[in-house]
């Protein structure tokens, strides 16, 4: 209860004090909706915010695994290579710099504005670098101890990977995830503010916000908020299943070749 009482009191007085000021102080809907009106036309829409948040959803989840799987890859290269190294890091410092607004627009200019890849490639951009920093720091803490017996053993480079480098570095990989998974649903909303398929939770609020409809643009909101508590929990429990695998054990068959 030490856990998840405090934030679960925290947001009901929060709502009641929202439902308090909007009712109270008469402040327009245009201004701060009341969390009633949000709840009724999210109760109302559920079906049209369900069908959106799938959308979304679904090109936030593929960008993530191709962003992360680019930025694993990446980092063990860069780990592995010096010159892939002093390449990658200026590059991932570049991609992180470059805004998604700026982005957005450009990709559905060079691809077809009616699919779903221009928005998936922004996701995977925004992905790539906070997996690939903490990747890399990860690979490369590892004990000097333990690289010294791999090499006492004769193991391979790919033996010392798989067996030390990987087990040593998930802690920090999972902490870029739980960066990355937020940031890839904000990223594939935000996408969706300059055109192509209108079946994402940012069109909809924008259209809603358009027709002076804000409780339903705020119902789309909460659906946003919802989807990246999923990929947030999601990673969370990727987490715990992968870290509490028991370690591999070294034995003597490990380093036969």
């Amino acid at each position: 209860m030490k856990t998840w009482l405090p934030p679960v009191v925290f947001g009901v007085l929060l709502l009641a004090l929202w439902q308090l000021v909007t009712v109270v102080g008469g402040v327009p809907s245009f201004l701060l909706p009341s969390p009633v009106s949000i709840a009724e036309q999210f109760a109302g829409n559920f079906a049209n915010i369900t069908s959106a948040s799938m959308a979304t959803g679904t090109n936030a989840l593929i960008g993530l695994i191709a962003g992360a799987a680019v930025g694993s890859a990446a980092a063990a290269a860069a780990v592995r290579l010096s010159i892939v190294d002093e390449m990658m890091s200026p590059i991932a410092a570049g991609a992180a710099a470059i805004p998604i607004v700026a982005l957005a627009p450009i990709f559905n200019s060079m691809f077809s504005a009616t699919t779903d890849f221009p928005r998936r490639l922004v996701v995977a951009i925004v992905v790539f670098f906070p997996v690939f920093v903490s990747t890399t720091k990860g690979l490369r803490q590892v004990s000097a101890v333990h690289l010294d017996l791999m090499r006492a053993c004769a193991a391979s480079p790919w033996q010392t990977t798989r067996l030390v480098r990987i087990p040593s570095s998930l802690p920090l990989v999972f902490t870029g995830l739980r960066v990355a998974a937020p940031n890839a649903v904000i990223a594939a909303i935000i996408t969706e503010y300059f055109g192509g398929l209108q079946n994402g939770l940012g069109s909809r609020i924008i259209s809603a916000a358009a027709n002076t409809a804000y409780p339903r643009a705020w119902a789309y909101v909460l659906g946003a908020i919802v989807v990246g508590l999923l990929f947030f929990l999601l990673v969370l429990l990727l987490e715990r299943i992968v870290t509490r695998r028991p370690a591999l054990p070294i034995s003597r068959q490990a380093f036969t070749v």
